[in-house]
């Protein structure tokens, strides 16, 4: 887990490539965080609660800029961060699919 001021990232899974965190402000799950890297690029996509402000939001970039994103030492010449505000409807998964023909719902 990553400490900073406001925000802590649990790291849920790591690639050659990639990183995925659950955002957490307090024991609170606000958020999720997927991180992508090329060689001069860094992709990400913040999925975040409702009830984040707009500044809310830019803390919360700042805080993944400084605390994720610079901490695997890539060279970058840009990021770029896809936001998209909801609320969560849960985690899903294709382990369900033994014969019911569906998706299993996790939480």
């Amino acid at each position: 887990m990553v400490n900073i001021t406001r925000y802590f990232f649990e790291r849920e899974c790591r690639t050659s490539h990639s990183e995925c965190y659950t955002i957490l402000e307090d024991d609170d799950a606000i958020g999720r965080v997927d991180i992508h890297f090329t060689d001069v690029m860094v992709h990400s996509t913040l999925s975040i609660a409702e009830s984040l402000t707009n500044d809310d939001i830019q803390d919360l970039i700042d805080a993944v800029d400084r605390e994720l994103m610079d901490t695997v030492g890539v060279v970058r010449q840009e990021v770029v961060v896809h936001v998209h505000q909801g609320r969560d409807l849960g985690v899903f998964t294709t382990r369900g699919f033994e014969g019911n023909g569906g998706h299993e719902r996790l939480s």
